[in-house]
This record gives C-alpha cells, structure tokens and sequence, in this order.
C-alpha cells in the first residue's frame, strides 16, 4: 500500500535549564493510504510535536518526514493543500460566526463543496449562525472539525479530535471518519480516549516518553496473551486455591467468586479447580486501554499500572 506518512529517525531535542529533553526520539512510523491509525500515548509523549513536526510548524533536530510523498518541510506551503488538520486547541476569530469563519477558510483554501458544509454542520448539529465566542467548548470542536473535512482532505491530521463532544456527538465523529476511510482518504489521528481508537481505528501506534513502543492493527492487539476469567463457585473459595497456578495472576476474592488474569491454558487452571462445585465461568478478553496501561506501565502488571489512568487521561 501506498505510505501518506513515512518518518525516517525523526527526532526534536529542546535544551531546557541547561539540559536537553527529547520530546521525539528517532521515529520511524508509516502510514498507509486509506487507513485510520491511531497514535496513543499520554500528555508529554510526544504526540502533539510530531503533529506540529508533520505540518512544519516546528523543524526536527533531526531525521525527516515525508507526507504525501513530499517533504514536510521543504513542501510544507503545497502539502497545506492536501490536509485537513484539527489542532488539540483551536483558536477562531471569536467575533466572526460560525458561518464567516468557515467562509473565510474556503477562501483560502480556493473551493468550497457548500453542499457538504451543510450536511457536515447538520449531522454535528451546529447553528453557525451563531459568533465563536458564544460557542462551549464542544462546538468549538464542532466547527474544527467542519473546517478540518470540508474540502474532503487527502488526509486528515487530528489531534484529540473528540475532546469537548456527547457521546452521541462522538458516533457521528466515528461515522464520518469511516466515510473518510471509505473513500480511500487517510486519517492520523492522536488520542487518549482509548475507546474512540478502539471503535475506528485499524492501526495504533503507542507511543512513550517521546519512544514508539509498538505499532499494531486493533484487531491483533484485542488478542491479547491475558484474559480476566471469573469463577463462580457454590461456595466461597480461598484464592489460595489458583494463585499458584501456572498463567494465574492478579488474583480478587468476591464473595463466592475469583476473578483473576490467566495467561496460556486453561488445563493447569482446570485442575486446580477439580473437587470444587464451579457454578460460572466468565472469560473477557481485556480491552484497548488495559493493553495500552500494561505497555505504558513498563512491563508491570495491568492492575499496578491502573494506577496511572488518571495521569493518561489528563
């Protein structure tokens, strides 16, 4: 398949206080045509300067991108053509409206389908008769991402592109992209909500202290080594009775029930369990966010690693 997005080592160093930090260390990522790709990672990753690394809007110390098959900073002015980007914090002329703000872009941009503007704004439900600066933060995401699609881009670039939006707000999101996808259009899109990526995403890179950590599809990534499996028993049942067994980890008493991690076979699980009345047994395989904290938890266990949901989230 084709590459819209192809970094070559790509890598930005600030000095701060006398000391430099990578904010991107030797990237090597590519992106194919046609595909959602989701790039995870919590705030201070990374994610957002190589976004801003992609648009030239700041330069690399290092390595190279390529997008569209042009340089992304020696043909940053004609790559600007072929883009539709949503920024994690969008900036609008607060006295225009809605309507003269989107007016204004396709001036610039040289054409504009008013035919999918409109239906684009419909399915958003947002009046852009009203002015920006009466906008909640929500239909200012609304607008970003009118004026992000409206001139049906090569490829999208969005960074926390749902931040601010209802649920109901977030399917027709999910609607569009695949739309977008469909159409044989890419979209880059850099996220936290990992259940957004999950939902739409075909591929995920996850990305760590400025390090790519892995790139996977979704659907590889769903079959995971672990699974959680409760048993329920007609009685309660000390944890001591499979805590030792071989794939077993993450052990939880619930009344009558354990509920653990089990990694590799069933058999070992099986026979530490005989003599015992099990009642149920629930298997679930472990969800986009618990593979994506036991990547980000530097190998420790998906309930140690739990603990920094609310840093990832932030």
């Amino acid at each position: 398949m084709t590459s819209v997005i192809k970094t070559e080592n790509l890598t930005k160093v600030y000095k701060m206080r006398g000391k430099e930090v990578r904010a991107l260390d030797s990237l090597n990522l590519d992106v194919q045509q046609g595909e959602i790709f989701g790039y995870l990672g919590p705030n201070g990753a990374g994610k957002t300067t190589t976004i801003r690394l992609l648009l030239d809007i700041i330069r690399p110390t290092t390595g190279r991108a390529t997008v569209l098959d042009m340089d992304a900073q020696s043909s940053s002015v004609e790559l600007h053509h072929h883009l539709g980007f949503l920024p994690g914090e969008l900036n609008l002329w607060r006295g225009m409206t809605g309507e003269e703000v989107i007016e204004y872009i396709g001036r610039i941009r040289g054409k504009l389908d008013k035919a999918y503007v409109r239906r684009l704004t419909e399915q958003l439900e947002l009046d852009t008769r009203l002015r920006v600066k009466t906008y909640s933060s929500g239909n200012k995401r609304k607008l970003g991402l009118v004026l992000a699609l409206m001139n049906r881009p090569q490829l999208l670039i969005l960074d926390e592109p749902t931040g601010g939006l209802d649920p109901l707000m977030q399917q027709i999101f999910n609607h569009l992209m695949r739309e977008v996808r469909d159409e044989g259009r890419t979209v880059f899109l850099s996220s936290h909500v990992l259940s957004e990526v999950q939902a739409i995403c075909d591929r995920v890179g996850i990305l760590r202290a400025g390090q790519l950590k892995a790139v996977e599809r979704v659907d590889t990534l769903m079959k995971a080594k672990f699974r959680w499996v409760t048993l329920r028993f007609h009685e309660a049942v000390p944890m001591a009775v499979v805590e030792n067994v071989p794939g077993v980890s993450e052990v939880a008493v619930h009344s009558d029930s354990l509920r653990f991690q089990l990694s590799g076979d069933f058999d070992p699980l099986l026979r530490a369990v005989n003599g015992y009345y099990v009642a149920d047994i629930r298997v679930e395989d472990p969800s986009l966010e618990e593979i994506f904290l036991a990547f980000y938890g530097n190998g420790q266990t998906v309930q140690q690693a739990s603990g920094l949901k609310e840093q990832v989230a932030s």
